[in-house]
């Protein structure tokens, strides 16, 4: 057996849902890549089963602390509450992290967290996969190629038949809840991410959440803020479409319009309507190539050298962003 590159990142997952899924797959597919998996933790028994069927020489260890012991960079795919908890763990003893978002649903504990890992120089990013997205690669090109101008509005705009959506039954019990879920952590706040990445900083002017009772998570809502100066407005619903989920990122300025519409499909107005870009493709097709351009990523972070992942700075402004319009129901 040919020995392991010296350089190979050793990556352990703590959390075998949905993402810690897919991030397995992604790694287990992205080939000749210095990356290897060491080990998965889950409570769940459904969890390891589908681990067993899925990658049968990845081990289900005892624990979060035996994926940190033997991993160079700790994935945290867990419910929300658990994410500075574990990070914080992996980050003590000077391992690399990648944290789903958000950062956490206790704003001044993600506060102090990423206080914390900034001042200690702590290696961690976190899972906004737009980061890696060839259709947000194109709206870039095009800003700069002048489609758009100075730009002087961006709409969001996000719609669901119900929430969670069908294929996350399996986490309804906290993504259903208003303490740790809602569509606004979960799906708003990639957008949120693209906005402050492509415009610049994020600032609430006015937010309103519709809620249906005892602890659901929210059913509606509306935000006007801004970002980098420029006006936006934000819509989301459950029960508005027909679709599991459909949404779209808007820029308009004087030269023009662009959009990203469900997720990858990369947008430009013309005089005869919106015009896709030729290399466009589907979210499900698209989703593993944003995945593995996530690993290149991760193992770039875990050496200490450039990669564009989603900062801690920038997921805790998207946080607050959120947490603000949450508690304005």
């Amino acid at each position: 057996m040919a020995s392991e590159h010296p350089e190979t990142v050793r990556l352990g997952i703590v959390g075998f849902g949905i993402m810690g899924e897919r991030l397995v797959r992604a790694a287990l597919d992205h080939h000749g890549a210095p990356l290897r998996l060491t080990g998965v933790w889950d409570p769940s028994p459904e969890a390891a089963a589908r681990l067993a069927s899925i990658a049968p020489d990845l081990p289900m260890l005892e624990s979060a602390e035996a994926v940190i012991a033997g991993c160079d960079c700790l994935y945290v795919a867990a419910p929300p509450a658990a994410h500075l908890p574990l990070a914080g763990a992996a980050l003590s003893v000077g391992r690399s992290v990648l944290l789903e978002k958000p950062l956490s649903h206790d704003t001044e504990a993600a506060r102090a967290f990423v206080a914390r890992a900034e001042a200690e120089g702590a290696r961690a990013g976190v899972n906004f996969p737009m980061a890696s997205s060839p259709a947000i690669a194109q709206l870039r090109a095009w800003m700069a190629e002048g489609a758009v101008g100075a730009p002087d509005s961006l709409s969001i705009e996000v719609a669901f038949a119900t929430w969670p959506r069908p294929w996350q039954h399996d986490a309804a019990s906290w993504l259903s809840r208003r303490a740790e879920g809602g569509f606004t952590r979960e799906v708003v706040s990639h957008f949120l991410f693209l906005t402050r990445r492509l415009l610049g900083p994020l600032a609430l002017e006015s937010a309103r959440a519709t809620y249906p009772g005892e602890d659901r998570s929210e059913t509606a809502v509306e935000a006007r803020l801004t970002a980098g100066g420029v006006p936006v407005t934000l819509r989301g619903g459950v029960g508005t479409t027909d679709r599991d989920d459909t949404n779209a990122w808007t820029l308009r300025g004087p030269a023009g319009a662009i959009r990203l519409r469900d997720w990858s499909i990369a947008e430009r107005e013309s005089a005869e309507g919106w015009a896709t870009a030729p290399d466009a493709i589907p979210n499900e097709r698209m989703r593993p190539m944003v995945l593995r351009g996530q690993m290149d990523k991760v193992i770039a972070m875990t050496r200490g050298e450039p990669h564009t992942l989603a900062t801690l700075r920038e997921a805790l402004e998207v946080q607050e962003i959120v947490e603000a319009i949450l508690a304005a129901g």
